[in-house]
């Protein structure tokens, strides 16, 4: 996996910043927005909101999977 396009969030339980997300599924919201739905790998769940671009550059290298 490439640390680039790897997709970062922050973690509202623990309040820790650009948390690495793991097992990431980008979908679209209802007004065409990306979002981004994962885990920390310790439990904790992970959302983030995307651009375009970034959602589409994880989902081609593979750190994220497509989820519309």
């Amino acid at each position: 996996m490439s640390n680039d396009n790897m997709i970062k969030a922050y973690n509202v339980k623990t309040k820790e910043k650009n948390v690495p997300m793991q097992d990431a599924v980008v979908s679209r919201t209802a007004k065409g927005g990306y979002i981004a739905k994962g885990h920390d790998g310790k439990g904790n769940k992970l959302t983030a909101l995307l651009s375009e671009a970034n959602a589409l550059a994880a989902i081609k290298a593979g750190t994220a999977k497509q989820g519309w």
